[in-house]
């Protein structure tokens, strides 16, 4: 085979198992932000493009390895510990996970990252505001919150942390969730580098 043709091949193998290197895509926010829903999307298209993807939704966790935690502020930084060493463990068999947790502290979102390694970890916010989370309500934990039927809720009676600083935001307020899918793939899709060629001698 002559070299250029195997170069060629090589190079056009190499690319996507780059782009698919496997990597923990943590979607943080109130409850009714969104994340779930786009948590659920983004795996989606992470598949039908052939990347390996395990989806890690909080309501799902919570139901069932995590049944035993509740929320006080050890119980919910168990819940990530776990989670983050549970997707930490898929990435090293070459699975990417996509994970929807509200993860309301940084200190919590540092402990995720620390777990997973810096490098295969990507967090995004999923960011919409108190009110409009209340007025979509689609499990009616804000209604029972209300009525005093839900304790340490967070944005309510535990507190929630918006990130100090990010480049990854995705607000869900104004934006359909196609067009916030979008916007979360965009953000999270592979970065290439810029290649110097060297002069042909």
């Amino acid at each position: 085979m002559p070299r250029s043709a195997s170069r060629s091949r090589s190079r056009t193998s190499a690319t996507p198992r780059a782009a698919r290197r496997p990597r923990v895509i943590w979607l943080y926010g109130l409850s009714g932000a969104g994340k779930s829903t786009l948590a659920a999307g983004l795996a989606r298209r992470l598949r039908a493009g052939g990347v390996a993807t395990m989806l890690l939704d909080g309501d799902v966790v919570r139901a069932g390895l995590n049944r035993d935690l509740g929320f006080s502020a050890a119980d919910r930084a168990e819940n990530i510990r776990r989670v983050a060493e549970v997707s930490r463990l898929f990435v090293q068999a070459g699975v990417s996970v996509v994970a929807a947790f509200i993860t309301p502290t940084r200190a919590l979102r540092e402990l995720a990252r620390g777990i997973v390694g810096a490098g295969a970890f990507v967090d995004v916010y999923v960011e919409a505001s108190w009110a409009t989370c209340q007025r979509r309500d689609p499990k009616g934990l804000y209604a029972r919150a209300g009525r005093g039927e839900v304790r340490q809720f967070t944005g309510k009676d535990a507190p929630f942390e918006p990130p100090a600083r990010t480049a990854r935001v995705v607000n869900t307020e104004a934006c359909t969730v196609t067009q916030a899918l979008d916007r979360l793939q965009a953000l999270v899709g592979p970065r290439r580098r810029a290649r110097t060629r060297r002069a042909a001698r």
